[in-house]
């Protein structure tokens, strides 16, 4: 079965896994250690309110059958676990039916805290893991060589995030075809990194350069990975010089990490390949029937692809093996940001003391730089840009922040950078205001230190306590 393998591409395979697992391993940490305040038992969004009113079928999680915080505390620290062990390369310590069933279990571990995110969990990128991992499972170990369907498959789903993104991208905003768009996006990208501020501060025709350059990477490089060798590796090699131009550039959670990842597969690195025997036959059937499947499933992702009325990132199953991929159709060109504020006096006046509330990652104080987060994904943080640029992307959790502030409630505090209240001494009142943002200028940085500019838009959220504050008091 000579035709069923690639041997030459071991060394591509053994590269993916590992850094697949690690970022398996980021997200299930980040699932680990913030979840409490989003959707646990007195989250913003509880887990048990949701599978309440949806069902199993639409949202496939093993939380409809039981949910605990403790539970959920289990269920991604196994996470971590298992993708920590894959990280070290136990699955090659396996059969390799046991390696399968290894790669297995991250992928439903990771779908059933999807499936019950909600808000917090609507990224791109977390069915983008799930469809590379579930891929990752028929990829086998040492005992055979990579399948080539699989790594057929892997360069489809490579195809598909970036002509994917690129057509979005044509199809939107006139600033892609005029090449302008990042006159902006450095700016008002939802969570800029530590060399945002320079990237904004490029000459205007470098900035041409880098659009066009991208509409070629993401519009003509893809073809190319179903070329020959050596053009495929040269193609996936200049995907992965793009998409770390994009994490310096930025803070894109693990969405620019897995596309490296995926074109690291398609990388065949000069390497002497390990004699192995042929693969058994019914790991054959399993894999040429995963991909009959893979392939029937793919043609809707594929007709939204080539549509004038194009969606970015929509799943098409419960079980997220199939999706579309796309980001930026839009940019904007101001930035805003909502700045949450608590007082302990009595009457919530202008001239109150207002204390704001420091986030980790998103713009706040004028003078705080930007850290690189990346590939961990600060969700609320993530989720307040969204707010800023309309108050309907946080009707459903914005209250229940806020109510959580005014009882200093302990997980949410986590999530935040530094709260300006002592632990016994809660906020009276909170309330949010809009605020817009520009970057100084290289003039403005000398003089006054600070990487942002802000002014007073309008009022976000009026000042607001809770019910029983004064009786509390």
């Amino acid at each position: 079965m000579e035709w069923f393998t690639a041997p030459e591409y071991w060394l591509s395979r053994l590269v993916f896994q590992r850094a697949l697992a690690v970022v398996y391993l980021v997200a299930f940490l980040g699932a680990a250690l913030q979840f409490r305040a989003l959707i646990g038992e007195r989250g913003m969004l509880p887990v048990p309110r949701f599978v309440a009113r949806v069902p199993f079928r639409h949202a496939p999680s093993v939380f409809h059958l039981h949910y605990s915080d403790r539970f959920f505390a289990l269920w991604s620290w196994t996470g971590c676990a298992v993708s920590a062990a894959l990280v070290a390369g136990l699955d090659g310590y396996l059969p390799l039916w046991g390696g399968m069933v290894l790669w297995l279990v991250p992928w439903v571990l990771y779908l059933s805290i999807v499936n019950v995110g909600q808000t917090w969990y609507a990224f791109g990128w977390e069915s983008l893991l799930l469809e590379v991992g579930f891929l990752a499972v028929f990829l086998g170990n040492d005992e055979v060589a990579p399948p080539v369907v699989v790594l057929f498959l892997l360069r489809w789903v490579l195809f598909r995030v970036e002509f994917g993104a690129g057509l979005i991208k044509l199809r939107g905003d006139a600033c892609w075809r005029k090449l302008t768009c990042l006159d902006y996006h450095h700016e008002t990208q939802p969570m800029p990194g530590p060399l945002s501020w320079f990237f904004h501060h490029l000459p205007k025709p470098l900035h041409r350069v880098e659009v066009a350059a991208n509409h070629v990477t993401q519009l003509v490089v893809p073809v190319l990975l179903f070329a020959p060798q050596p053009v495929a590796t040269a193609a996936a090699s200049l995907m992965v010089l793009t998409q770390l131009w994009l994490v310096l550039s930025g803070n894109f959670s693990w969405l620019n990490w897995t596309t490296i990842v995926l074109a690291l597969a398609a990388v065949e690195f000069p390497a002497t390949p390990p004699r192995v025997p042929g693969p058994p036959l019914w790991y054959a059937i399993v894999v040429l029937a995963v991909a009959i499947c893979l392939v029937v499933l793919g043609y809707r992702p594929a007709r939204n692809m080539v549509s004038r009325q194009q969606v970015m990132n929509r799943s098409f199953d419960p079980l997220r093996l199939v999706n579309t991929y796309g980001a930026f159709g839009s940019v904007s060109r101001v930035r805003h940001e909502v700045v949450v504020e608590g007082t302990s006096d009595a009457v919530p006046r202008e001239d109150a003391d207002w204390r704001e509330y420091e986030f980790r990652g998103k713009p706040g104080d004028p003078r705080r730089w930007p850290r690189q987060f990346a590939p961990y994904h600060l969700r609320l943080d993530w989720m307040m840009w969204f707010a800023a640029l309309s108050p309907a992307y946080a009707g459903s959790w914005f209250t229940g922040l806020v109510e959580r502030l005014l009882e200093n409630d302990r997980d949410t505090l986590r999530l935040l950078r530094r709260s300006p209240f002592p632990a016994d001494a809660p906020p009276r009142y909170v309330r949010a205001r809009l605020y817009r943002y520009r970057y100084t200028t290289w003039r403005e940085l000398r003089e006054t230190g600070a990487c942002w500019h802000r002014t007073h838009v309008r009022e976000f959220l009026p000042p607001t306590r809770l019910e029983w504050s004064d009786q509390s008091r």
